[in-house]
């Protein structure tokens, strides 16, 4: 392999000093489909000979079996490492490769170009210091090219070289790439990139790669490698206010307790003041302690256990920030969202949300709106689709700390995870705090809900009927209200289609709407639970996530699930508003059961069969429930 040095056979520790000495440069190769950035990568290691033999042999023979290069050498299969890439002659994962040369040490991410795995573009662009975005010189800019770039300056890569390559194949000419420059740095003039560098290439016949073009005598440039060997990239994380996120409290024995985490901006040395955040604790760090020994100073990027002359409650999530500057503390923001999952984001459903050390329930409360990455235009949406990018507003459930994106990527950074799967499904950085939401306090009441509920002689409770259109959920609710109020308990009802002749009539019947259908209603509940009520709510409410936000907003046993389970072909015989009859002519749009999901309850409290049971029955057994489990009575907390 070369980049040989003698140094390894001669002074294998005094070559090992001078590869950690070297600086380090991550980047990543990003564009469309066919654009070449697996070719390019795999020039790149070929012509600096930093590919063993034996891997040099599988090229040759991989190349002649599923090449697409005739007898030459395809250099895409040096990166494309999956059988699934190979096959199709795309990238679908992020492909990381380790290189030196004389001057550098590199990390190189090959990224997807197909906009299906944008999200992964996105996963391998979040590290990057430098981004190469390739362009087919026959095809020009186009949407992914644009689509990329802008999640490049999201991500605040400040450096990109605009590689505009297979220049071979337009006879290596310069009005061709003139042409481009111009129309990708009209569209780059809002994305805030501080240096484009355009460079002329052939990653598959090697021009400007690491020897100057005899075929583009025209270009002055430097060759790709020696741009990326001299281009000056500051680790603005240096530079930033000391930050680490706790990630670990260090407890191995009773003399010693210390916190562990990368540091995510600025120095730190014994000495120095520190603040814990959210409480705003203030003490001194005694030590930094290593694997190696303590240190006399510590920068970020570095993990390290920090110890505190003063005990202090400190536990995994805190933050330990300098006191002159430290972040802001806060559970509402502005902020910027790649969505990565095939279902939509949906302002209104609970996710969790995880920072760099710490994960709480979140919402986004409202969708401001969607990018047009082709235009940059502002795009009003009531949801984000996959691979859509949109400003939102969230809320969480308890305050973090945080800077801003823009100021440190690793406190301003997120991912949203779907709480019914732990699945990821979408990214986020950090625009700023919502004043507002720090001015809203809970105020204090003089009369509880206990109070009231004793003076009910009822334990209050949501009893939240679901079913299908049809099934019978407000016919059972309605018994079931009837017999409470003859054994003298005081209830309401919430029926779907009364609250939509008020408080929920401008909502329609798409998922978006759904959402926040049932968000509004939980919190009524919630409120009629506070003055003490047993309320029956009677909503289709189809996905699990929000049934599941709805009993998270009361308390134990205060949620009662009632599962009205009617197959759907005896609901659409039933048909009772005629619904059933216009979905299947194609009158309905987003109808539950045809073409908008009904999610079945896994656990609900009552399981109620209506194809099987009366309405009286099926009120009986509700009845029935609530007198085993002590609710009609005040005992039953």
């Amino acid at each position: 392999m070369a980049h040989q040095s003698d140094l390894i056979e001669k002074d294998i520790d005094a070559y090992l000093k001078a590869q950690e000495e070297k600086s380090l440069l991550r980047f990543i190769t990003c564009g469309s489909v066919d654009d070449g950035k697996s070719t390019l990568i795999g020039r790149l290691l070929y012509d600096s000979k930093l590919i063993f033999e034996d891997q040099l042999n599988a090229l040759e023979s991989d190349s002649k079996k599923m090449g697409t290069q005739g007898e030459d050498i395809d250099f895409a299969l040096l990166v494309d490492g999956l059988a699934a890439e190979r096959e199709q002659g795309i990238t679908i994962d992020v492909a990381y490769r380790f290189f030196s040369t004389d001057k550098r040490k590199f990390i190189v991410a090959d990224t997807p170009g197909h906009e299906q795995y944008t999200r992964n573009m996105a996963t391998g662009a979040s590290t990057a210091d430098l981004a190469i975005l390739l362009i087919d010189a026959r095809r020009g800019v186009l949407t992914q090219t644009r689509r990329h770039s802008f999640i490049v300056s999201l991500l605040g890569i400040k450096n990109v070289v605009l590689a505009v390559n297979k220049m071979d194949l337009v006879d290596y000419s310069q009005k061709t790439l003139n042409d481009i420059e111009l129309e990708y740095r009209e569209f780059a003039k809002g994305l805030g990139i501080d240096e484009i560098m355009s460079i002329p290439i052939s990653a598959l016949k090697g021009d400007n790669i690491l020897t100057t073009s005899e075929n583009m005598p025209w270009y002055k440039g430097p060759t790709l490698m020696q741009y990326l060997e001299d281009v000056r990239v500051e680790d603005a994380r240096k530079l930033a206010p000391f930050r680490m996120p706790v990630q670990w409290v260090n407890r191995p024995n009773l003399d010693f307790r210390g916190f562990s985490g990368t540091i995510a901006g600025g120095t730190i040395a014994p000495g120095d003041t520190v603040k814990v955040l959210p409480s705003a604790k203030v003490s001194k760090v005694k030590s930094i302690v290593t694997y190696d020994g303590d240190l006399d100073a510590a920068i970020a990027g570095q993990a390290v256990t920090i110890t505190l002359e003063d005990e202090i409650d400190i536990s995994r999530g805190d933050v330990l920030a300098s006191t002159d500057h430290p972040p802001e503390v806060a559970d509402q923001f502005e902020a910027k969202i790649i969505w990565m999952h095939d279902d939509a984001m949906l302002p209104g459903r609970p996710y969790l949300i995880k920072t760099a050390n710490k994960q709480v329930p979140g919402v986004v409360t409202a969708l401001k709106y969607k990018v047009n990455v082709n235009t940059l235009e502002h795009t009003a949406a009531k949801k984000l689709d996959l691979n859509e990018i949109g400003v939102c507003n969230l809320s969480l459930d308890s305050a973090i700390a945080f800077d801003a994106y823009a100021e440190n990527p690793e406190m301003g950074s997120f991912i949203i995870i779907d709480r019914m799967t732990n699945t990821t499904v979408g990214v986020g950085m950090i625009d700023f705090a919502l004043r507002r939401a720090s001015n809203i306090h809970w105020q204090a009441m003089e009369v509880s809900k206990e109070a009231r509920s004793d003076l009910k002689m009822q334990t209050p409770a949501i009893l939240w009927f679901t079913g299908l259109s049809g099934s019978g959920k407000s016919t059972v609710a309605n018994i079931v209200e009837a017999r409470l109020l003859g054994r003298g308990k005081h209830t309401y009802t919430l029926d779907g289609d009364n609250v939509r002749h008020g408080l929920n009539k401008d909502l329609g019947f798409t998922d978006a709407d759904r959402v926040e259908n049932i968000r509004r209603i939980g919190e009524v509940s919630r409120l009629m639970v506070d003055a003490g009520l047993m309320v029956l709510t009677s909503f289709i409410s189809p996905f699990r996530s929000e049934r599941q936000m709805v009993r998270k907003l009361v308390e134990d046993r205060e949620f009662i699930e009632v599962f009205v389970d009617t197959p759907i072909e005896i609901c659409a015989e039933r048909d009772p508003k005629g619904l059933y009859k216009k979905a299947k002519a194609g009158e309905i749009k987003n109808f539950t059961g045809f073409d908008s999901p009904y999610e079945r309850p896994e656990n609900a409290e009552i399981h109620l069969e209506t194809d099987k049971m009366s309405a009286e029955e099926c009120a009986d057994k509700v009845i029935a429930y609530l007198e085993d489990n002590n609710y009609l009575s005040r005992n039953g907390g």
